[in-house]
């Protein structure tokens, strides 16, 4: 099961359990079923402190726990926790082994005063890059707090399940048999979401922060540079970030980021993470900027306002919150989102194997999502709005070719269609003669831009048609002390290098007004 290389890495990690553990298998006849054991015997071959137990009763198999020996802390997966769930696997067997998970203190001690039963279900791909940032997350919770339980689930290995709860996106994630959440979620929008009385305690600590000098909103590429740079200025540096990497974490290959010959999203995402870190950066997490009240005289402090009641000062602020997907605004998208509507075709695809989707857009994104789609899906129906693709001509060679995708130009998206349970077709209109037409789809994939997150800057700083924070050469906005950069401001080319770069400049012209203020 596991290379040469995985086994003398997982024996290092091995090395560092405290605690013995056994891993206890629930299995059937099934090939997977067989997989799993040479799994365990592989991994209990490697520590004398791990421990093997056939016979288990979980009603899922293939499945194991991982449990401390003499404890009732454990873990579930459900299934093969390989390809990106490997390190949830790695981690799993180091933390219920006793190793102390790498998160902040103050986090553990909330985490440990959760009252109540907690019993948290996630459904995963194995190809999917934001499902194990959800599940190492509930782990650490489950292996920290007895009253919390948490299963792994492969969903492609239990379709039955899949279908009775409509699952159709991952990570989905159940509590206590209800759904709780869709979507990408790290520890802190966990707790905030479990423990309200937490986030308001987050609140009023913010209160007390001295003024920054530079206070950078968002962690993307941007927001990551930007506050590296002021940290080695030596100034008071604070960052709010909701979500290490950005958008950076929906990229699944990126080879065109100089000096990284090829690397993914979510890996380059804990890289930035780490490199701030390793800053002196006040770094707030689970906090989202709700408006910005500038200083009323120049070389004043200006405010922010977060979501929660708290308030954050500081001599300048760089502005780097990034975009999003653009939506297509129709009847039933709203309604069928992770029930057919989806955005990340690396993530959902394998949920919709041998079933008919659509592709709404037709520039890099749109078109790459098809040719990668047309491997598992039964049909593509690429919808393009404009008169011909846009995407490379490369890309538009490869998708023609393919002989389970119809491309479709002048296609505008007017109704998802459903059951009330899931997405059942999909509607759109000819903007060339005005003709109608409908297919009956599983599935369909949005890929038509990005929006600036923007609009919680509304009446401050200028900002261009679509909601671009509008900025010059130095990354300056309308309002002195004031700075912006990457995906949200008008700068062309929205590429993480050139983000990155964008940031590096915005800190560099915020330092230089602090000196000179």
């Amino acid at each position: 099961m596991l290379t040469d290389d995985l086994k003398t890495q997982l024996k290092g990690y091995l090395q560092h359990l405290r605690q013995d553990i056994v891993l206890e298998s629930s299995l059937g006849d099934d090939d997977k079923s067989r997989e799993m054991r040479d799994l365990l015997n592989e991994i209990s071959e490697l520590s004398d402190k791990v421990y093997l137990k056939e016979g288990g009763n979980d009603k899922r198999r293939p499945s194991f726990l991982i449990r401390r020996v003499d404890s009732d802390v454990q873990v579930c997966f459900a299934g093969l926790p390989l390809g990106h769930e490997f390190t949830s696997l790695v981690l799993a067997l180091l933390q219920v082994g006793g190793h102390p998970p790498k998160i902040e203190a103050d986090q553990v001690e909330q985490i440990k005063a959760l009252d109540g039963d907690f019993h948290f279900e996630t459904y995963f791909s194995l190809s999917c890059h934001n499902c194990p940032d959800v599940v190492q997350a509930l782990n650490t919770m489950s292996v920290l707090n007895s009253k919390i339980r948490h299963t792994a689930i492969d969903g492609a290995l239990f379709q039955d399940e899949v279908e009775a709860r409509d699952v159709r996106s991952v990570p989905q994630v159940f509590l206590n048999g209800e759904p709780f959440s869709s979507g990408r979620m790290d520890l802190e929008q966990i707790l905030a979401k479990v423990d309200t009385a937490g986030a308001a305690r987050s609140a009023e600590k913010l209160n007390d922060e001295a003024p920054f000098d530079t206070l950078v909103i968002g962690s993307g590429p941007a927001g990551c540079a930007a506050a590296v740079y002021m940290a080695r200025k030596g100034v008071r540096t604070g960052l709010l970030a909701e979500r290490f990497g950005g958008q950076v974490n929906d990229t699944s290959g990126i080879e065109n980021f100089i000096s990284i010959t090829e690397t993914d999203g979510p890996t380059l995402a804990r890289n930035l993470e780490q490199h701030v870190r390793s800053y002196d950066v006040r770094v707030i997490t689970g906090q989202l900027a709700e408006k910005l009240i500038p200083a009323s005289e120049e070389g004043g402090l200006h405010e922010v306002v977060l979501a929660s009641g708290a308030h954050l000062k500081a001599r300048t602020i760089i502005v780097a919150t990034g975009a999003r997907w653009r939506q297509l605004n129709v009847p039933g998208e709203e309604d069928y989102r992770t029930r057919g509507v989806a955005y990340c075709p690396h993530c959902d695809g394998p949920f919709f194997k041998d079933r008919p989707v659509a592709v709404a857009g037709g520039g890099n994104s749109g078109v790459e999502a098809a040719i990668d789609l047309a491997g598992v899906v039964s049909h593509v129906t690429l919808l393009q709005y404009d008169s011909e693709l846009t995407a490379d001509k490369v890309l538009q060679e490869k998708v023609r070719s393919l002989p389970n995708v119809n491309v479709v130009v002048n296609a505008k998206t007017t109704e998802v269609k459903g059951d009330g349970k899931k997405m059942t077709g999909l509607s759109w209109e000819n903007v060339k003669d005005g003709t109608t037409n409908s297919v009956e789809l599983d599935g369909i994939f949005v890929q038509i831009g990005l929006l600036p997150n923007t609009e919680w800057l509304k009446g401050t700083v200028e900002t261009s048609r679509v909601g671009e924070i509008v900025i010059d050469e130095r990354c300056r906005t309308s309002i002195p002390g004031i700075f912006a950069a990457g995906d949200a401001t008008t700068v062309p080319y929205k590429q993480i290098i050139i983000a990155s770069g964008e940031g590096a400049k915005a800190a560099l012209s915020a330092f230089d007004y602090i000196i000179r203020a």
